[in-house]
């Protein structure tokens, strides 16, 4: 039986100063610095980064004036690369800015759903906004952590937070911006029992030896984040596997946002729906409706109902209402999966202004979760990971018992 077999699953991360990474954190940097002014604003901001240039991209559409050159600089500045000697420096990169205003077409749909302008509700309904596209979205939360995520994308999100903070607090001096960290995790049917592999590939100065930064690792960045009952003698390290990291960033490798969406989520262990989250307003259902599947899925396992729940929502645009939800439990649930989906449906309003109500999504809170995860995120107050749905979601459960 598939519960009792072991076998690995690997998951991965990357540092703030990954070139896709930058581009996430440049788009919603964008996007924050507008709800500050306009929270009614459409934002769907695109970033890319070269050796020396960013180019901002896409459809804003608000009342407000934006100095998107500093908001660029800022970031870059914030994120460590002020230093020409990397490649890419904060004061002297190139910026292009070529935005453009939404569709009329789409704004549209979105300002008057569907169900309004064929007269199933008047305007005051919370259906007045419809999905800014169509598409499915996925949420899932487990058992395995305190903040109910899989073991190894937690720890691959903590290592490369780790790698920033002995970078910027100068505990390792000679660190550059640019890393990846990916663990694999050794499971016995649904339980992780140990770390098999550790993989950390961190950007650094020249003429630091090899010996070095394994030493600096072991001792900073790794006990740290890594519980000690999950390592034994059988786990493998492998720190800057290719012998030399010095050149990375944008001077290494273009970045696009988008481009991390696994990274952003579940680290491969739950399906994705494929749109990423990063520079684009609640509007949008690819970051809202992906928000509110794992407030769902989390309220769902935090209740007890499953040890592990995935919920998908799927929409079209210009439509208020989910097209179709769907839950997948795995076999671990205390009630039928269909059960779930009637749960969801009396105490989650899934409707792009229901979720963009319940989670307080016209703020700007989007730059600090373009980094290492937006999902399990103990170290921020983000209302998606809230578990204030236990009460009812319990109640429901027994009145469908009795």
């Amino acid at each position: 039986m598939y519960k009792k077999q072991r076998h690995l699953f690997t998951t991965e991360s990357v540092t703030e100063g990954h070139p896709d990474k930058m581009c996430d954190q440049i788009s919603d940097a964008v996007l924050d610095a507008i709800f500050q002014k306009d929270s009614n604003a459409r934002v769907a901001c695109e970033t890319m980064v070269s050796s020396d240039f960013v180019v901002l991209s896409g459809e804003i559409t608000t009342n407000c004036s934006i100095d998107f050159l500093k908001v660029v600089r800022d970031v870059i500045r914030s994120i460590g690369y002020t230093n020409p000697e990397y490649g890419f420096d904060a004061d002297s990169c190139k910026i292009l800015v070529a935005l453009n205003k939404q569709s009329p077409d789409i704004a549209m749909g979105v300002d008057q759903a569907l169900e309004i302008r064929e007269g199933f509700l008047n305007e005051n309904g919370i259906e007045s906004i419809g999905a800014g596209d169509q598409g499915i979205m996925f949420g899932f939360a487990c058992n395995e952590t305190p903040e109910l995520m899989p073991l190894a994308t937690s720890l691959s999100n903590s290592l490369v937070r780790r790698l920033s903070e002995v970078r910027k607090n100068g505990t390792i001096g000679y660190l550059r911006p640019d890393g990846k960290a990916q663990v694999t995790v050794e499971y016995e049917g649904y339980k992780p029992i140990r770390i098999d592999t550790i993989v950390i590939s961190t950007q650094h100065d020249p003429g630091v030896s090899m010996e070095q930064i394994k030493k600096d690792l072991h001792h900073h960045v790794i006990p740290h984040v890594v519980p000690k009952h999950l390592i034994d003698n059988e786990t493998k390290y492998f720190i800057n596997p290719t012998g030399r990291f010095v050149i990375g960033g944008p001077m290494g490798d273009a970045g696009v946002t988008g481009r991390k969406i696994i990274v952003d989520t579940y680290g491969g262990f739950a399906r994705h729906g494929g749109g990423a989250f990063s520079g684009k307003d609640p509007t949008k259902v690819d970051r809202s409706a992906a928000y509110a599947a794992r407030y769902v899925a989390k309220n769902i396992v935090a209740a007890g109902i499953a040890d592990r729940c995935e919920v998908q929502l799927a929409y079209s645009i210009g439509v208020a209402s989910p097209v179709s939800i769907a839950v997948e439990t795995y076999g671990t649930s205390k009630i039928e999966d269909n059960q779930i989906v009637e749960l969801i449906r009396q105490h989650f309003d899934l409707r792009p202004a229901g979720i963009i109500n319940m989670l307080h999504l016209r703020s700007p809170i989007y730059l600090q979760t373009a980094c290492y995860g937006h999902f399990g995120r103990i170290d921020l107050s983000l209302p998606w990971e809230k578990t204030d749905k236990i009460k009812v979601l319990k109640e429901g459960t027994r009145s469908i018992g009795n």
